[in-house]
């Protein structure tokens, strides 16, 4: 995130409180964390969609007048970086990781499989926006290059895995990062937290059973 979006979240939010440690009456605007300001732009965006919500839509579902929010930041785009930076800041500090950067070829890859599903149920509606961008704005173009970033260093995981005759070598590393991926990122199409029996234990270790015996090497 950079300096200036991570000094502008915290302009814009408090503690919830006043300062007596009460939440504001009736007639006052409400304030928010940082974590509660997100979590409801974020579910507006998915919603109704980035490019179709508007600070009015997003002043009418915090209560907060546009005002409020302009004094802070410049607008939804920095929003939406604000959002989009979270999703990604935690997939990049998987790779950074001591287990997926030591070990093993085929431990670390499944290390790497393992932690993405994890962050991505942790982080759901995030990481579901994350997914929606199009790279329409620079803020969305920066997002889908770090993404690609993400991308190409699972495929050289996959590569020296292969290389290493720990998974299978038939299936090009570009293709089988791709294939795990879109396994991966279709939880955020049908997971509700609250709803689905699975639990989230059994969601991952499904994703990493299927995704490394899929892989395996076959006599």
């Amino acid at each position: 995130m950079s300096t200036d979006a991570s000094r502008a979240a915290r302009g814009l939010v408090t503690t919830g409180q006043d300062d007596g440690g009460q939440r504001p009456g009736r007639g006052r605007p409400p304030r928010y964390s940082q974590k509660e300001l997100l979590d409801l732009v974020v579910a507006v965006f998915n919603a109704r969609g980035y490019e179709a919500t508007t600070m009015e839509d997003l002043a009418r579902a915090t209560g907060l007048n546009k005002s409020s929010f302009y004094h802070h930041v410049s607008g939804k785009e920095q929003l939406l970086s604000l959002a989009v930076d979270r999703a990604l800041d935690a997939l990049a500090a998987v790779m950074a990781e001591l287990p997926a950067q030591a070990g093993r070829p085929v431990q670390r890859l499944e290390h790497v499989v393992r932690r993405t599903a994890e962050v991505l149920l942790d982080e759901l509606p995030f990481v579901t926006l994350l997914l929606r961008v199009r790279g329409n704005t620079r803020i969305e173009r920066e997002a889908l290059r770090r993404r690609r970033e993400f991308d190409a260093r699972l495929a050289a995981m996959v590569r020296e895995a292969a290389e290493a005759d720990e998974i299978r070598s038939d299936i090009d590393p570009r293709l089988a990062t791709r294939l795990l991926f879109g396994m991966v990122n279709s939880i955020t199409e049908w997971y509700r937290p609250g709803i689905r029996p699975s639990s989230r234990t059994d969601i991952v270790d499904a994703v990493v059973e299927l995704s490394m015996r899929g892989l395996d090497v076959r006599d």
